[in-house]
């Protein structure tokens, strides 16, 4: 979190899969542990992006958080 000029460290997210393509990048699955919101993380190369990920009906898959 953001407290003025300092950052508060949180562990707040989990990594809930990890998924390597040679020659293009990785794919990772994210989980917001307050939330419980799963998020798709890409890299390839030089870019990347972050999307919440969809269940098949096009919802944000969401786990209810321990």
């Amino acid at each position: 979190m953001f407290r003025g000029n300092h950052y508060e460290e949180v562990d707040r997210f989990a990594v809930k899969s990890f998924q390597s393509i040679p020659d293009y990048g990785r794919i990772t699955v994210l989980v917001d542990k307050k939330t419980g919101v799963h998020y798709m993380h890409t890299w390839m190369g030089q870019s990347g992006g972050l999307t919440p990920l969809l269940d098949e009906n096009g919802e944000v898959i969401v786990e209810k958080p321990e």
